[in-house]
């Protein structure tokens, strides 16, 4: 940390705004202002984070910082560690402000509503003016977004993205989208085959400086979980770059096709893996999405897949935070269904014999990873379907993951796979029996659980938990349009089939609330 006195303005730099263009920068001055780096205890605690994920956040802010230097920006840099470290952005902050006596706290807006809260206790605890600017790398700003909404009764977001691709213009042809549709989703649900050529995403070797994080996090987090080593994410915007560049000419071309698929031992298929560098700032959207398109201009990649990609980032990840922004601080508590079983104790080990939860939760702890129908329809379903606590649910999620930040991951795992919102987010829950998984994986025939079997001991626990789901929340869903074709089949099953299915569930979930191994 550099010790010199005096600057005019005080600029903020949270561990997800490590970009040049951050309209805290913009409104900078190179040679009047500081800009105050902060590795806060707190943060790094609020939820048990992933130690892959406290380590690339802490590398990456050492490396930006540097970054920052080399072009002439006067930079000072709180380690961990440091002598005197309050633990707190606020404490840092007021400890900054004595030591530099600025005229004014400037930042970008934070992108979760707990630290923005804090930001506006800052003046009154300073006394110094704190302005908080608006993240401008995002494509819809909050405001614009609460005029999208305003008025509507449904927020999905298909109208969402549609809006969104004629605003950048991409994949447009004379305001036309191209190909003469939207949404390509129906030809990207094509289970993988094992013998399929799988590209690696670019693993990169830690340098000194993340070196120094690694045992910094080996000694201070060590009951935290996940595995930290190997350590091979990128923690600097070249390499970052570099990564999306690998994904642009080894795997865009098949992720479309295979984006839903599932195998064992195959943890990233024909994934980007770029989401946590395009949350921490390292990589910017739009770029990314032109790139891509150029791609398929080309020749190089097809429209489904394209159009897939463009449609995670310009569709669902403006559109989360959007509903976010829009619905805080209430929508934290959301819990629409009532569901208050705790997390089960296998969410943190991976030791189960569900082999699909197997997989997805020892890639989780290995790599701070799993792509999102791993997300959605394994871990996410099977706990919508047993009634775990969604808050429980979404801090799990919170904590494990390299990408999560509360802005994208509560909407993500509140609406979207908890339907713990009512609906506001998603128009049905997204559940499933075992033949889903089976279908879209590799996993059911190596796991121990019959598949096939609807109930029973050896019957996978998805099926029977998907059926007791249904009726247990009949009342409120048997009008969902969605789900009308669903419950004429529970209709017509015979009372026996359905009194056993229930049974089975039941049995399930005493084991699980006995704690036993399932």
């Amino acid at each position: 940390m550099t010790h010199e006195t005096g600057c005019r303005n005080l600029v903020l730099i949270l561990g997800d705004q490590l970009t040049r263009s951050l309209s805290s920068l913009r409104a900078a001055d190179k040679a009047m202002d500081r800009v105050l780096f902060v590795e806060a205890h707190e943060e790094t605690t609020y939820v048990r984070h992933h130690k892959k994920k406290i380590a690339f956040v802490l590398s990456a802010m050492r490396h930006f910082a540097e970054e920052l230097r080399r072009i002439g920006w006067s930079v000072d840099y709180v380690k961990l560690e440091d002598d005197g470290n309050t633990g707190s952005f606020r404490g840092e902050v007021e400890r900054a402000c004595r030591r530099l006596s600025p005229q004014k706290i400037v930042v970008t807006e934070p992108g979760e509503w707990r630290v923005l809260e804090d930001m506006k206790t800052w003046q009154a605890a300073s006394g110094l003016p704190v302005d908080i600017l608006d993240d401008t790398r995002f494509l819809c700003s909050r405001a614009e977004f609460r005029a999208w909404a305003s008025g509507r009764k449904q927020l999905r977001m298909e109208h969402f993205y549609r809006d969104m691709r004629q605003k950048t213009g991409l994949l447009m042809d004379d305001g036309k989208p191209a190909g003469g549709r939207w949404n390509y989703d129906a030809d990207n649900r094509k289970p993988a085959r094992a013998d399929l050529f799988m590209p690696e995403p670019p693993r990169f070797s830690p340098d000194p400086v993340t070196a120094e994080v690694l045992t910094l996090v080996e000694r201070r987090f060590t009951d935290h979980i996940g595995t930290l080593r190997p350590f091979w994410f990128a923690v600097t915007r070249a390499d970052a770059e570099k990564a999306f560049d690998a994904f642009l000419d080894h795997a865009l071309a098949d992720f479309g096709t295979y984006q839903d698929a599932m195998l064992k031992g195959e943890k990233f298929l024909y994934h980007a893996v770029v989401s946590a560098y395009l949350n921490a700032g390292l990589l910017d959207p739009l770029d990314l999405c032109r790139k891509a398109v150029a791609a398929y201009q080309k020749g190089a990649a097809p429209l489904n897949a394209v159009e897939g990609f463009i449609r995670q980032i310009i569709g669902w990840r403006e559109y989360v935070r959007g509903i976010y922004w829009l619905n805080m601080p209430d929508y934290a508590a959301s819990n629409g269904l009532g569901a208050s079983r705790p997390l089960p104790d296998f969410y943190w080990t991976g030791d189960t014999d569900m082999l699909c939860m197997a997989e997805a939760i020892g890639q989780t702890i290995g790599d701070a990873y799993a792509h999102h129908i791993q997300r959605l329809m394994v871990t996410g379903n099977f706990a919508l379907l047993a009634g775990i606590d969604p808050q429980e649910v979404h801090e799990w999620y919170l904590a494990v993951y390299a990408d999560a930040y509360e802005w994208v991951e509560l909407p993500n795992t509140l609406g979207m796979s908890q339907f713990a919102d009512g609906g506001l987010l998603a128009s049905k829950p997204y559940i499933s029996s075992g033949n889903y998984i089976n279908k879209m994986s590799d996993y059911c025939g190596s796991c121990p659980y019959e598949v096939k079997a609807r109930n029973g001991a050896d019957a996978c626990p998805f099926n029977a938990l998907y059926w007791d789901f249904l009726a247990r929340h009949k009342q409120s869903m048997k009008n969902n349009p969605r789900l009308g074709q669903v419950y004429a089949v529970w209709n017509k099953m015979d009372g026996e089939k359905r009194e056993a299915l229930r049974e089975s569930a039941a049995i399930f979930l005493k084991r699980l609330d006995e704690k036993q191994k399932v």
